[in-house]
């Protein structure tokens, strides 16, 4: 059995103990009904219903990894306080797992600059898949606590483009939120490079301001104006445009995250001309594979005459209200966070893209047969999942054991 540890102990790759942990994850996480649809080719067919899944869905490596550190931790350490900068994922329940775990959460640094003040030397600190800001690390570090890194290693090859782009004099174009755990995390990696630069645009409206700034459309006092919360201290437009390079919150869109790297490319070539363009521009090699990966998948499927999609995980994961916006342009998708908010065959509580609050719709179940989607974001587990799944065949007087010929339980939890 490995050593407890010491204080100051810094772990990224593992703890010791995943074999200990395996089973409980399965059980909390893994899902029998879900094992057995990917089984039979990704469907559950019926006289009147049809489930199709999406090819790629829940649980990314990433995530899959911050939580089997987060259980290791708690088997290390069990008579250790154990914090977490943020949410580990964006997943409420999953987060509810953790707190009954006696992991606490720490508050957000926006609204409590001073949140580490009850971390001591003795306690163990879990950083999140999103990562943690540069300043907090360090901090974590004089305090001489034990650290788990969770940090997914796609957003670590974020961090090394920017790092990269301020150590060759580039300002780093981040496409994402700037509220957001991960691209705060982000900033602050450019923040720590002296002369670092980074701006961080949400949309391809926001690109056209960048880009006309680029070409001397836009006003610069405006564009401050516009920027203020997105844009590092004393960001100058009119000379800390004049390079760039282009990175990604790895949750993103990714077609827009390529869309907005190629009209920032274009706007450049027009100021600087095409020959100068590898003197001003660097361009993404950021993309998280499983949002690509998952965001295909649900186009794959938007071609097999759905009725409507349903798209699982947390009102908050911004990776999930991708896949919806995605699924919405051809179908109706509703985002739901859990099984409960199908709520009954007239009812379901959801989320509309770009909707701040949860809603509940009537009449989202058409009658006669209908061919249902479902997919989910990367902090979905599949026990959440196969919960949905039962409630779509409850909802036509279907059960387990109709369909498949044997009662399979939605998740391994319910056999508790």
């Amino acid at each position: 059995m490995p050593d407890q540890g010491r204080q100051g102990d810094y772990f990224r790759k593992g703890l010791g103990y995943r074999d200990e942990v395996a089973g409980i994850l399965a059980h909390d996480f893994n899902s029998d009904l879900v094992a057995e649809i990917i089984a039979r080719g990704y469907i559950v067919e019926t006289p009147g219903l049809t489930i199709l899944m999406a090819r790629e869905f829940g649980f990314c490596y990433g995530v899959d990894r911050a939580l089997d550190y987060a259980y290791e931790a708690r088997e290390r350490f069990p008579d250790r306080r154990i914090f977490i900068t943020g949410e580990v994922i964006h997943n409420p329940r999953v987060n509810e797992r953790l707190r009954r775990m006696g992991i606490i959460y720490l508050p957000d640094g926006k609204q409590s600059p001073d949140r580490l003040r009850d971390v001591g030397p003795d306690d163990v600190v879990l950083l999140p898949a999103f990562g943690a800001e540069f300043d907090d690390v360090e901090k974590l570090r004089g305090i001489g606590c034990t650290i788990v890194d969770t940090t997914c290693g796609s957003v670590l090859n974020v961090w090394k483009s920017v790092d990269r782009y301020a150590k060759d004099g580039f300002t780093s174009i981040v496409h994402g939120k700037h509220w957001h755990e991960e691209t705060r995390a982000t900033c602050s990696q450019v923040n720590r490079i002296p002369g670092g630069r980074y701006l961080v645009v949400l949309d391809m409206d926001e690109a056209r301001w960048v880009a006309g700034v680029i070409r001397g459309d836009k006003d610069p006092r405006e564009f401050r104006r516009r920027f203020a919360q997105a844009a590092s201290p004393g960001f100058d437009p009119e000379t800390d445009l004049a390079r760039i390079g282009l990175a990604n919150q790895t949750t993103m869109l990714s077609s827009e995250s390529l869309e907005i790297g190629e009209f920032l490319g274009r706007a450049i070539a027009e100021r600087y001309g095409a020959a100068s363009l590898d003197e001003h521009f660097r361009s993404f090699d950021t993309i998280c594979s499983a949002t690509q990966d998952r965001q295909d998948a649900v186009q794959e499927l938007l071609g097999k005459n759905l009725d409507l999609m349903i798209v699982m995980g947390g009102y908050n994961s911004s990776n999930t209200g991708h896949l919806v916006e995605i699924a919405g342009r051809t179908v109706p998708a509703y985002h739901i966070e859990g099984a409960r908010d199908l709520l009954s065959v007239r009812a379901i509580r959801h989320l509309p893209v770009g909707a701040a609050d949860p809603v509940i719709s009537e009449g989202w179940l058409p009658p006669g047969p209908v061919r249902i989607g479902i997919t989910a974001g990367a902090s979905t587990p599949g026990s959440q999942i196969g919960r949905a799944v039962h409630h779509l065949l409850s909802f036509r007087g279907l059960t387990t054991e109709k369909v498949f010929g044997r009662e399979i339980l939605p998740s391994r939890e319910d056999a508790t």
